[in-house]
C-alpha cells in the first residue's frame, strides 16, 4: 500500500507544471476499507470523572502503551475522550515523543486503542501538509504533501487525490483525527502564523470553502474526523497564540466566518477548532476559546453548529499567561467547548496530569461553578461524533 501511495502521489503533485497534461491515475489498488459511518453507540455508563475524561484529550510521553503505562490506565480510568500525538520531543531532542515510523506507530495506536473500552479513543495529528504534518519523510511517511497555498494549482480531481492519499496513510497507522483543515483566509500578508506558511487555502472565502470540502471528504472516505480551525478566524491576526495574547479586533474581518456558516449549514463539519484569539468586537473580555459569547453564542446559536468544539492547546501561551488552569477550565466549559485540549507540548515546566485535569473539574461540578448538566450536553456530542467511526 504504501508504494502504491507514493507512486500516486508523485504523479499528482507533477500536475502543478503548467505544461503538464492530465494524467490517468489508477486507484483501484488503493481501496480505503475505512470510511466514515454513522453507527448505534455502545451504551456506556460513566461517572462524573468519565464524563469529565471524556472531554479530555491530552498529549502524553512515549512511543509505546503497555497496558501498566500511565497514559493507558488514564485512558481505561478516565475513558479519555483522546490522545494527540507528536514527533518533536520537547524533552529529549535525540528520542521521538510518539512518532518515530510507520510501524511503530502503527503498534502504539493499536495500543492505545486495546486501552479504551469501546475501541473508539480519538488519536490526533496535525497532519495539514507543508510545515504542519507529524508523520514526515525522514521517519519513513510520505511526508511531501503541499501546504494549502500550493493545491489551488491543481484541478479539484486531483486534490481530491492527494487528500485521499493523505487520509489513507493515517488510517493504515491508525490515526482517526486530523486536527485540520485551515479555515482561515489569507487576508493579511504579515501574517506569519498563516499566511507565510502557505496553511490558508486563500483569501476568498469560497475558494476556502471549496477546498475544505474536498479535504473533509478525502478524509472522512478514510475513515478519519477533521477539525476545521481557527474559529473565529485566525487570518488576519499578527500575532502568534503559541506565544502570547493576540488581538484581532481592528483587524478581523466578518467574512472570516463564512466557511463555519456554510460548511455548518450543509452538515460537512466533523468538529470546530476555536482559538485564542481575542476580538473585542466579539467578546470584550475573554479570548474565543474561553468566551461563551463566541462559542454557545456566536458559534452555536447563531451558526447554528451543534457538534464538537475542540479547543486549541489550552497550554499555549495567550492562555498561560494570562488565566491560571482552574479558570481556564472553568471558562473553556462553560463557554461551550467539548474537547479541551493539553498537548503536553509546548513546555515541559507546562505538563499537567490527566487526574489532575479530572480532579479540578470535578471539584468546580460540586461547587456548582460548572453545571453538571453542560458535561452531560458535551458528552452527547462527543458520543454523537464517535458514532461516525467504525
Amino acid at each position: 500500500m504504501k508504494k502504491s501511495i507514493i507512486i500516486g502521489l508523485l504523479l499528482i503533485l507533477n500536475g502543478c507544471s503548467a505544461n503538464q497534461q492530465s494524467q490517468s491515475i489508477n486507484t483501484k489498488n488503493n481501496k480505503r476499507e475505512a470510511t466514515i459511518n454513522y453507527q448505534k453507540p455502545i451504551k456506556i455508563e460513566k461517572s462524573l470523572e468519565k464524563k469529565i475524561g471524556s472531554m479530555l484529550m491530552v498529549g502524553f510521553m512515549g512511543t509505546t502503551a503497555y497496558p501498566n503505562s500511565q497514559i493507558c490506565r488514564d485512558i481505561h480510568n478516565y475513558n479519555l475522550g483522546g490522545v494527540i500525538l507528536f514527533d518533536y520531543n520537547p524533552v529529549n531532542h535525540a528520542e521521538a515523543k510518539n512518532i518515530s515510523n510507520p510501524i511503530q506507530l502503527a503498534k502504539l495506536t493499536k495500543q492505545l486503542q486495546n486501552c479504551s473500552v469501546d475501541g473508539k479513543l480519538l488519536i490526533a495529528v496535525d497532519q495539514e501538509g507543508g510545515r504542519v504534518q507529524r508523520l514526515k519523510q525522514k521517519y519513513g511517511f510520505y511526508g511531501k504533501f503541499p501546504k494549502a497555498k500550493d493545491v489551488r494549482c491543481m484541478s479539484d480531481d486531483k486534490v481530491s487525490k492527494l487528500y485521499n492519499y493523505m487520509g489513507a496513510e493515517l488510517s493504515s497507522v491508525g490515526i482517526n483525527y486530523n486536527l485540520a483543515p485551515v479555515a482561515d483566509l489569507a487576508i493579511n500578508k504579515r501574517n506569519r502564523v498563516i499566511y507565510k506558511l502557505g496553511r490558508s487555502f486563500g483569501s476568498n472565502p469560497n475558494d476556502v470553502i471549496r477546498y475544505d470540502t474536498i479535504f473533509i471528504n478525502a478524509m472522512n472516505q478514510n475513515g478519519v474526523l477533521t477539525a476545521l480551525k481557527h474559529f473565529p478566524g485566525h487570518g488576519s491576526s499578527l500575532g502568534d497564540t503559541h506565544k502570547g495574547f493576540v488581538d484581532v479586533t481592528k483587524l478581523w474581518q466578518r467574512k472570516e466566518l463564512e466557511p463555519y456558516r456554510v460548511l455548518s449549514r450543509q452538515g460537512v463539519i466533523d468538529t470546530i477548532m476555536v482559538a485564542h484569539v481575542f476580538n473585542k468586537r466579539l467578546d470584550s473580555k475573554y479570548p474565543a476559546t474561553l468566551s461563551a459569547k463566541t462559542v454557545n453564542g456566536l458559534l452555536r446559536y447563531q451558526l447554528g453548529f451543534d457538534g464538537v468544539v475542540i479547543t486549541d492547546d489550552l497550554q499555549m501561551g495567550a492562555i498561560t499567561h494570562r488565566y491560571g488552569l482552574k479558570n481556564t477550565l472553568k471558562l473553556a466549559i462553560n463557554a461551550g467547548d467539548d474537547l479541551l485540549l493539553f498537548g503536553n507540548q509546548l513546555s515541559v515546566k507546562n505538563m499537567i496530569s490527566t487526574k489532575r485535569l479530572v480532579d479540578t473539574i470535578k471539584q468546580m461540578v460540586l461547587k456548582g461553578d460548572i453545571r453538571k448538566e453542560t458535561i452531560d450536553k458535551s458528552n452527547e456530542r462527543l458520543d454523537r461524533l464517535k458514532q461516525k467511526l467504525l
